[in-house]
């Protein structure tokens, strides 16, 4: 069993509050719109993470992370990217591979709205964290925690970080 962190539009932002979650998980998820990669590397400093770059990360960002991150955590299938869409309403950029070949677990971030939702056309379940950086027109900081079980999602939570 792995304990995920799930986080996303971080804008440069990170603060005790986070950390204190990233050291309760067994591994980080990233969903893009990192910033500042001071971010990222101070996650890294503490758990293993798996990132996407956004559509404001700078090219050292792209350097170091994809624009989809598609793997296995245990027995499930799991696609990162940014700008994913939702169910009904995939980007364009992933909607044909999405039909054709579905993960059994799509992360995206960019709205700063957090949803989760599953899609029964597609058998997959579609999540995002929403933001928990300071930047944007959301009004609460958010962030997902859950557990990967063997090819089970389990035990889903929303982390409320605060205000912005």
């Amino acid at each position: 069993m792995i304990k995920i962190l799930l986080l996303s539009d971080t804008h440069s932002h990170i603060d005790d509050v986070i950390l204190k979650y990233v050291n309760l998980a067994d591994e980080v998820w990233h969903a893009g719109d990192i910033g500042n990669l001071d971010v990222t590397d101070k996650i890294k400093k503490i758990k293993p993470l798996r990132a996407v770059f956004g559509n404001i990360d700078d090219a050292e960002a792209r350097k170091e992370f994809p624009l989809n991150n598609r793997f296995m955590c245990e027995d499930v299938d799991v696609w990162i990217t940014h700008i994913g869409g939702y169910p009904d309403k995939y980007n364009v950029n992933v909607r044909d591979e999405i039909r054709i070949n579905p993960p059994k677990l799509f992360i995206c971030g960019h709205s700063h709205i957090l949803k989760v939702q599953f899609d029964k056309k597609l058998n997959l379940l579609h999540m995002n964290p929403g933001a928990a950086g300071k930047y944007g027109f959301h009004q609460m900081r958010t962030m997902l925690r859950f557990e990967i079980d063997k090819d089970k999602i389990q035990n889903l939570e929303v982390i409320e970080i605060g205000k912005k």
